[in-house]
């Protein structure tokens, strides 16, 4: 799956982008409806590559509710688990999460999690347009996201029941397109 995610990537960006814009009617809509049918065949257990690859932003409520939880200040979680980064938020210093048990996928913090990682991949959580980039950014890491990006590819461009079992046909349209905008 990695693979064909990162083979696909550009594609799926390019798709994106148009999407865009120029979203379709009901876009927000399809999106809600899709993304039910990619967690009733996703299985984040299976997969956890979010928690391996990327951090969470840790908002003060987060890190209040989590150095509760273990039985710590906010200071000294802050001090053994999070930096500050650019932008002056609070991430995790270390990859994977320090909270994933790597041998089972689970987090060891699940019921009080940050907010960040309750909501990933934020599949629904604004107007799809108002968050493209964060979509772009989680094809390449969340197979749900990839699934949900070939699920729109299929029914954006009309690609019937038939073929829906082959979204390569569509994936290869998609190339197609971008190699000939690039002659």
């Amino acid at each position: 799956m990695k693979r064909k995610m990162q083979a696909n990537r550009p594609a799926f960006r390019r798709f994106l982008t148009k999407l865009e814009k120029n979203p379709p009617k009901k876009l927000d809509a399809m999106a809600v409806e899709i993304d039910k049918e990619v967690w009733a065949e996703t299985d984040c257990l299976a997969c956890a590559n979010c928690c391996k690859t990327m951090t969470p932003t840790f908002t003060n409520t987060d890190i209040k509710r989590i150095s509760a939880h273990l039985e710590m200040t906010e200071d000294a979680f802050k001090k053994k688990w999070l930096k500050k980064d650019r932008a002056g938020d609070w991430i995790n210093t270390v990859q994977p999460c320090q909270f994933l048990n790597l041998k089972d996928n689970k987090c060891s913090i699940y019921e009080v999690r940050p907010k960040d990682c309750s909501g990933f991949p934020h599949h629904t959580r604004r107007h799809m347009v108002d968050y493209m980039h964060v979509f772009k950014q989680n094809i390449e890491y969340c197979p749900a996201t990839f699934r949900l990006v070939e699920k729109m590819i299929e029914k954006v461009n009309g690609v019937e029941a038939a073929t829906v079992a082959k979204p390569d046909a569509v994936v290869s349209k998609l190339k197609e397109e971008g190699k000939k905008r690039h002659k």
